[in-house]
C-alpha cells in the first residue's frame, strides 16, 4: 500500500477539500499537516500547533519592541502537536486505527 504526505502550503491548503477528496477518490491514505484537511475529509493530520506558534512569535517580537537584540533570543520550536484522525475516512479506506492512536489523538472526527 502506498500513501501520501500534503505539506503546509498556502496552495494546498487552499484546495484542502479537493486534495482530501482525490485522495480518498483513489484510496489513498494521506496524512496532513494541518487539522483543517482532516475536517475536510483527509485521514490524519500531525503537526505544529499554529495558533500556539503565533503566540511564541508575538511574545518574540514583543521582546524585540522593547528593546532585546533579534540575535541575543534564543531559537523557538514549537512545543505542542496537534494529532488529528477521521474515522469515516479510515473506514472508506479499509483502515483500521489502533485504540492507542485514538487515545493520543487531539480530534477523533467520527
Amino acid at each position: 500500500m502506498s500513501g501520501v504526505i500534503v505539506l503546509a502550503d498556502p496552495m494546498f491548503i487552499g484546495q484542502r477539500r479537493s486534495i482530501a477528496d482525490l485522495a480518498l477518490t483513489n484510496r489513498i491514505p494521506a496524512i496532513y499537516h494541518l487539522r483543517d484537511f482532516v475536517r475536510a475529509g483527509g485521514l490524519i493530520s500531525y503537526g505544529a500547533e499554529y495558533e500556539e506558534m503565533f503566540r511564541q512569535s508575538a511574545v518574540m517580537i514583543d521582546k524585540i519592541l522593547k528593546g532585546a537584540k533579534p540575535s541575543e533570543l534564543p531559537v523557538e520550536q514549537p512545543w505542542r502537536y496537534d494529532l488529528a484522525i477521521n474515522l469515516k475516512t479510515a473506514k472508506t479506506l479499509g483502515l483500521t486505527i489502533p485504540p492507542s492512536l485514538l487515545l493520543r489523538a487531539d480530534e477523533v472526527i467520527q
